[in-house]
């Protein structure tokens, strides 16, 4: 949903920092329910995921989280403020908030760009309960933050300061140039910049699909060779699990490795 952190010529890709040619593949939604928990396990097992992003308050939140310590797997807190809350051991008050914040991202593409006075105790009490629900799940408080639908980038969030200082956070989607509009490029670099002051991040950020585009994820992969890249995956989704798992990816990947943990 969010878009464009900053353009970037995909054929020519500017000098970065990296001191290792590794790509960051990262599931989302781990923990939303068994069978997404376990494609990504499956993934991950395999050595095609670098990390997860971890979703709190619903129906496979424990036994994800357990899954994750007895493995290490790397998981950071997938912020969720826009898909009901499934978990037993989510409160009546916690979720009626959620569903208030719900409505309004939801009431219009714009709304996540609008700051919403009425319901900054909402987004408090709600991001909170999710940092804290993640530090009892998993031990620590968590080192990376995102959003499900990239909601953590909402205007309620970034203005009330809610993701702890100091946390990875993940930007705006990279695009080429001329792929979204000058006012869509002019605000999504502006959010970016914001964030930086407070979060560290990667240089690039991508999805997996589209998966087709002749040299697509190789000219995305090859940046790897100069700066940190973060591309988005969700393993439940067939053509994505089959890609991962049926040695599609390996070959595309090239002599890029994929990083094993979160590490920029």
């Amino acid at each position: 949903m969010q878009a464009v952190v900053h353009e970037v010529t995909l054929h020519d890709p500017p000098a970065c920092a990296a001191e290792k040619a590794a790509v960051i593949i990262n599931a989302d939604d781990w923990g939303r329910d068994k069978d997404v928990t376990d494609r990504s396990f499956e993934c991950v097992s395999q050595g095609v995921l670098s990390s997860v992003s971890a979703m709190v308050f619903m129906e496979d939140s424990e036994r994800a989280a357990a899954l994750a310590r007895q493995h290490s797997v790397d998981a950071g807190l997938h912020l969720n403020l826009t898909t009901v809350f499934s978990g037993a051991n989510c409160s009546p008050r916690l979720k009626e908030h959620q569903q208030k914040i719900t409505r309004f991202l939801r009431a219009s593409h714009l709304c996540p760009a609008i700051y919403h006075p009425g319901l900054s105790g909402s987004f408090e009490y709600v991001v909170n309960a999710q940092l804290e629900e993640y530090e009892r799940l998993y031990g620590v408080a968590p080192g990376r933050v995102d959003g499900h639908h990239h909601m953590h980038l909402c205007a309620n969030v970034q203005a009330q300061k809610l993701l702890p200082a100091g946390t990875i956070a993940r930007k705006n989607f990279s695009f080429a140039p001329g792929e979204k509009g000058a006012l869509n490029r002019l605000y999504r670099r502006w959010q970016d910049r914001r964030l930086a002051k407070y979060h560290r991040m990667t240089d690039f950020f991508f999805s997996l699909p589209p998966m087709d585009p002749p040299g697509r994820l190789e000219r995305i992969f090859d940046l790897a060779n100069r700066c940190s890249v973060e591309v988005e995956t969700h393993p439940v989704n067939a053509d994505e699990y089959q890609f991962l798992t049926g040695g599609e990816l390996m070959r595309r990947v090239g002599d890029v490795k994929i990083a094993r943990g979160y590490a920029l």
